[in-house]
């Protein structure tokens, strides 16, 4: 049993998937859980150095998606705190990293992504590109490639809640990384020879 911290996850989805594969698996968020499970309200970086054995982590993509570039000139500064955040995430000590975002400006930062997958190759039926930079694990393999590829999130109308549901990672996203990376954890990080973060 491995110890894997989920931050910046308010749903539970991967700490769920974690905690079904047998892993003492802990959320964290801001915001409150909204599954019950194990989870830290408050910020991530205060328990980075708890002995994790693997981080998979939502850094918030407000100031970092392209697909806000027309704004990029208003918000410099929260720009600037959210990549140091990431840089935060990426530098922490955990043998094993997984930091997921949309397309964003962590690439010309951090470097390209180790790989981009799509929700349809995991078994739910639309288009959204989802960037991974790995740190000792391996590219996650698709589980379930189905029809569809429906843009959901970006024909969501206008709520208060549309940016929560915009960063929801599927369950079927959520499945494959503990069905595929959890039994990784038994052996030696340095074993892997992966694309690795900077």
């Amino acid at each position: 049993m491995a110890r894997v911290l989920v931050a910046c996850e308010y749903s539970g989805v991967v700490r769920d998937a974690f905690i079904a594969a047998g892993h003492d698996a802990l959320s964290c968020d801001l915001l409150p859980t909204e599954q019950p499970g194990p989870h830290y309200q408050g910020d991530c970086r205060e328990i980075l150095d708890d002995n994790w054995d693997l981080m998979v982590c939502h850094p918030p993509c407000t100031h970092l998606a392209v697909s806000g570039a027309r704004w990029f000139h208003e918000k410099q500064k929260e720009q600037q705190e959210a990549l140091a955040f990431v840089w935060t995430l990426l530098q922490a000590p955990i043998p094993r990293i997984a930091l997921e975002n949309p397309i964003s400006i962590i690439s010309s930062h951090f470097g390209e992504p180790a790989q981009v997958i799509q929700p349809w190759q995991f078994g739910h039926g639309e288009v959204k590109a989802t960037c991974l930079w790995l740190k000792n694990l391996p590219h996650l393999k698709p589980t379930n490639i189905v029809d569809g590829r429906e843009p959901r999130v970006h024909k969501m109308a206008p709520g208060e809640n549309r940016w929560k549901e915009r960063s929801r990672t599927l369950t079927g996203i959520g499945a494959a990384m503990a069905d595929q990376w959890g039994p990784e954890l038994s052996w030696p990080a340095d074993l892997f020879d992966m694309r690795k973060i900077a």
